[in-house]
């Protein structure tokens, strides 16, 4: 899908209706690329006379594969989190800016981008130029980053008093809850590096205005405050985590002490009753007519010896 955007006369950002020529793309404010087909890619190529990035280039982790600049442009490729059935995954966007139009290129709709077009039709002059554009995406990008943090905190909070508090529910629930807390709060501090390193790009190429600079050294300020709490969320993970597992190594040594004191108490007994069971031929008690309620004693005794022993030692 290809969606072209300008702005009109009373500074709100449109999408633009009609044929797509290459005069009617190089006209666009934003070009604005959904999983687009062949037909698509072959149009955009051919205005810049250069492919669009693969999803295998989009990917890539390097620096200078990330953010780099050409003949063309700035080039930069940031990760934005969004959910995918019910479980968050970092995507990313290619962006390509140029004096007077932005290129962005992603696989799948990010709902940054939705919440994006709709704040510019709505509100009158949020978008100037293509850095407008790209700030304000990063600006949406960084509060549903916090918003993300915030929930991920709550929810410790619950699976903390499940943990710590909570002697009937299930720790494994817990630890299923703790690791997928740990994996949205890893894909969050990712996504924050991610953009203080595109950000910081942006300010050493993107040629600013003293405003636009300053709004980006404000979203650098944002995230350099949301980092500590990201390694606070994931300290209080590693802490609730290791509570959590010790708690089972706790229910699973008390298991292991009633089957050993088990054992202690029954031997005895079991001993007593081996020996009165032998077969031999000469065995002075086969002919006492007490023999079987002294043997019945004998074991009662000394399996109650051993529990009274532990009982007084505070073993049980």
């Amino acid at each position: 899908m290809l969606i072209r955007y300008q702005l009109d006369d009373q500074k709100y950002l449109v999408s633009t209706q009609g044929e797509i020529t290459n005069e009617a793309l190089a006209s666009a404010m934003w070009l604005d690329l959904v999983n687009p087909d062949a037909d698509e890619r072959q149009l955009v190529e051919s205005l810049y006379s250069q492919p669009l990035p693969e999803t295998e280039d989009v990917e890539e982790i390097e620096a200078s594969a990330r953010s780099y600049q050409d003949e063309t442009g700035l080039h930069v490729h940031s990760l934005f989190l969004h959910k995918v059935d019910e479980r968050h995954r970092n995507s990313s966007v290619a962006f390509t800016l140029t004096d007077n139009q932005l290129i962005t290129l992603r696989e799948r709709e990010i709902p940054a981008f939705r919440l994006m077009r709709m704040r510019a039709r709505r509100l009158h002059g949020l978008v100037e130029d293509p850095v407008t554009i790209v700030l304000s995406l990063f600006e949406i990008k960084i509060d549903d980053l916090a918003d993300t943090l915030e929930e991920v905190y709550t929810q410790l909070e619950n699976t903390s008093n499940q943990v710590l508090e909570d002697n009937d529910s299930p720790i494994e629930d817990a630890l299923d809850e703790l690791a997928r807390q740990e994996d949205t709060n890893g894909k969050v501090r990712l996504c924050l590096m991610d953009t203080q390193r595109a950000l910081s790009f942006l300010l050493r190429r993107g040629k600013m205005s003293a405003d636009h600079a300053e709004t980006a050294r404000e979203l650098l300020r944002d995230i350099d405050s949301l980092l500590p709490h990201n390694s606070f969320v994931f300290d209080k993970i590693n802490f609730l985590m290791d509570a959590a597992q010790g708690f089972i190594s706790i229910q699973q040594n008390k298991i292991i002490k009633i089957f050993s004191i088990a054992a202690v108490v029954f031997l005895p007994p079991t001993v007593i009753a081996s020996i009165y069971g032998m077969n031999f031929n000469t065995m002075p008690e086969l002919g006492w007519q007490l023999g079987y309620p002294w043997a019945l004693g004998l074991m009662f005794m000394s399996g109650v010896a051993p529990y009274v022993f532990f009982k007084v030692k505070g073993w049980l």
